[in-house]
């Protein structure tokens, strides 16, 4: 394996080589197979491509260093056939979360796996300036202590991908353009994905934080459709519809958190009156946590009706606060309307998103790995 430039470390995952339909096919596989790999053959019959094709493909991926020899497996016939594996470490990318008083950053390989972490506070009010700082501070420290700087910079990292990166919506995901931040206003139109390449020098994908969250979530294994919705400073969800992230056309889906449930309720940040988001934390703050996980299955409630979606996941630092309490008090109101209503297949089931505080900052890396893997981000 060639050591990547500026980093000593193993051969970089050069995008060269991934851009192609046929070859994330491949690389899924090849990450879906494990540590006992998998055989040319049987990537030639789960894929479609002639075995000329595959061939072709996973002598590039081994030249890259992405793919590495698993040892043989005896055949019905003729010779063992050699297998084939990914080669974890041969590509890392960087998760963000950037919450309005922390800041969360992961590192991950190709299987996602967390490499390393760090957390540090946050004031996102503090002026872009500062916040940006404090994000590249942080991006640059722990890649430097994980997979080394060599004193230049990211973008000499060989096996860096980019950085992921997922906070409170709303905001355009394609641009990587925020809009009015719930109690942020000053944010509004700052174009965050730009500023950061600019400052980090490698490519940076911006998302909602929850959206962040459910893709990480379905590509972990979470099938069909499902919500994930996330009370921490604010709440918002997190749509998976039929296997794909829902973001709507202009990332818009999943502002949860501001449906009105009670006309003449407390007043919210973004100016309506009885928002699922303010009375599930004012609730919070007088500490009737029961209360507030009533208020986020009434919430819940019209998600399902509306959807018809098959799970619902939480998470959040709140959640994390009393997570049985939660669990069980959206579960009851979920259960309640289906016996009401007479749902077909009964009750949703209701579960803690398995991640824990992690779960965003892990979705934001996947924001860059998915796609290399053939999975739409």
């Amino acid at each position: 394996m060639r050591p990547g430039p500026g980093s000593g470390g193993p051969a970089g995952a050069n995008l060269g080589a991934v851009r192609s339909h046929n070859t994330a096919l491949v690389l899924g596989l090849l990450r879906d197979a494990g540590a006992q790999g998998i055989s040319r053959l049987e990537l030639a019959e789960r894929t479609g491509l002639t075995p000329q094709a595959v061939s072709k493909i996973t002598a590039r991926l081994r030249e890259e260093g992405l793919a590495a020899e698993a040892g043989r497996r005896a055949s019905t016939g003729g010779k063992p056939r050699t297998v084939l594996r990914l080669v974890p470490d041969a590509g890392h990318a960087v998760g963000v979360h950037l919450d309005r008083d922390e800041l969360r950053v992961v590192l991950v390989d190709l299987d996602g796996a967390v490499v390393g972490e760090r957390r540090t506070e946050l004031d996102l009010g503090a002026g872009a300036q500062a916040v940006l700082a404090v994000v590249a501070g942080a991006v640059q420290g722990l890649v430097a202590d994980r997979l080394g700087l060599g004193g230049e910079g990211l973008a000499r990292v060989g096996t860096l991908l980019g950085v992921g990166v997922a906070l409170p919506g709303p905001l355009d995901h394609a641009r990587g353009v925020l809009h009015r931040v719930t109690g942020f206003p000053e944010w509004d139109g700052f174009p965050l994905r730009d500023a950061l390449v600019e400052r980090l020098g490698v490519p940076v994908v911006v998302d909602k934080d929850t959206n962040a969250a459910a893709l990480g979530l379905a590509v972990a294994g979470e099938g069909g459709s499902f919500a994930y919705l996330h009370l921490g400073t604010g709440l918002g969800a997190g749509l998976v519809i039929g296997g794909h992230v829902h973001r709507g056309a202009r990332t818009g889906a999943g502002e949860f958190g501001h449906q009105v449930v009670q006309l003449d309720g407390p007043l919210c940040e973004c100016g309506n009156r009885g928002c699922v988001e303010v009375l599930c934390l004012t609730a919070v703050g007088r500490g009737q946590h029961a209360e507030a996980a009533r208020v986020l299955g009434v919430g819940a409630a019209n998600l399902v009706g509306l959807l018809d979606i098959d799970v619902v996941l939480l998470g959040g630092r709140t959640v994390a606060g009393a997570p049985e309490v939660f669990v069980r008090g959206v579960g009851e109101v979920l259960g309640a309307r289906a016996r009401r209503e007479g749902v077909l297949g009964g009750t949703v089931p209701v579960g803690l998103a398995p991640g824990g505080e992690l779960v965003v900052a892990e979705g934001a890396a996947q924001l860059l790995l998915a796609p290399l893997f053939g999975r739409e981000a």
